[in-house]
């Protein structure tokens, strides 16, 4: 699941960063530092709240989103 379309709810996500912040502007770097991503590969699992979808969709090229059950 990729971002952009990602709704608040109670559910827990695991966020992956999968391509590099090098060339984006400052507020999508500030947004991935934000949820804790630092570099390609690290993996989150925060709530899917209003505040996390919001920098969900900020981002949504840079990362990916899976539903943890």
């Amino acid at each position: 699941m990729t971002g952009k379309r990602i709704k608040p709810s109670d559910a827990q996500l695991e966020i992956t960063q999968i391509k590099s912040y090098v060339g984006e502007k400052q507020n999508m770097r500030d947004t991935l530092r934000s949820l804790g991503l630092k570099r390609p590969g690290n993996k989150v699992v925060r709530t899917a709240d209003a505040v996390t979808c919001g920098m969900i969709n900020t981002v949504a090229h840079l990362i990916q989103v899976e539903e943890v059950k």
